[in-house]
């Protein structure tokens, strides 16, 4: 049978652009307690750049859902803590979450917080892959949307699919700060761009102003 002509619209090769829904905020925007990323494809030489210009003065914890197999995270973590001026460790369960400290999950492993007397801590999860990954960017993003609220900065970065986007847009609905990388510095626009079209994402920033915006807000509002 020949071929029909609809076979070739133009439309079906070009990503067309949904405008960002709307979130409307519980409440405004607090202190930031804590900063938790999100990112896949292309993540490792993004987070060199990002972490390589932190400011040394960064006073607040970061949490990282790196997508990495099993064996590959604590070497990662290693190679990331020599050229950042903040400490970077792999995450181990029962962690006590400190200022100015990095967690980069384990591979397999989901991260959440976990509300503590005197000091939140993270937990280590074998729970089923979400969107397709262990660790998954929904689970923390998720954690850190209940039990920090509005006082906790969510980042979305380059990355395939949609991981970290739905759990985003709840951090933002809770009144957290957001930030996305945009597209033009990705080295894929899946995670980032799933997450602004739901409204997730309260600035797009390029990879070499990443570090720049995150040292801002923190020091502006984390104190």
């Amino acid at each position: 049978a020949a071929l029909s002509q609809e076979t070739f619209s133009p439309v079906l090769f070009t990503s067309k652009r949904k405008e960002p829904e709307v979130i409307v905020p519980l409440r405004e925007p607090g202190r930031i307690e804590v900063v938790a990323i999100g990112i896949s494809t292309g993540g490792p030489n993004a987070l060199r750049e990002v972490f390589a210009h932190l400011d040394p003065k960064f006073s607040r914890p970061i949490l990282v859902v790196q997508h990495m197999p099993a064996g590959f995270t604590k070497e990662f973590a290693a190679s990331l803590d020599k050229i950042c001026p903040l400490s970077v460790k792999e995450a181990e369960d029962k962690d006590e979450i400190h200022p100015g400290q990095i967690y980069i999950a384990p591979g397999n492993f989901h991260i959440v917080v976990e509300k503590s007397t005197l000091c939140n801590v993270i937990r280590l999860s074998s729970a089923d892959l979400r969107n397709g990954h262990r660790p998954s960017a929904d689970w923390l993003f998720e954690s850190v949307a209940k039990i920090y609220q509005n006082r906790a900065l969510g980042v979305i970065m380059t990355g395939m699919g949609r991981d970290g986007a739905v759990q985003l847009a709840e951090m933002r609905k809770q009144g957290a700060w957001t930030l996305g990388q945009d597209e033009e510095s990705s080295i894929v626009y899946g995670m980032p761009r799933v997450a602004y079209e739901l409204g997730a994402v309260q600035k797009q920033v390029s990879l070499e102003n990443m570090a720049n915006e995150m040292n801002t807000l923190v020091r502006e509002h984390g104190k």
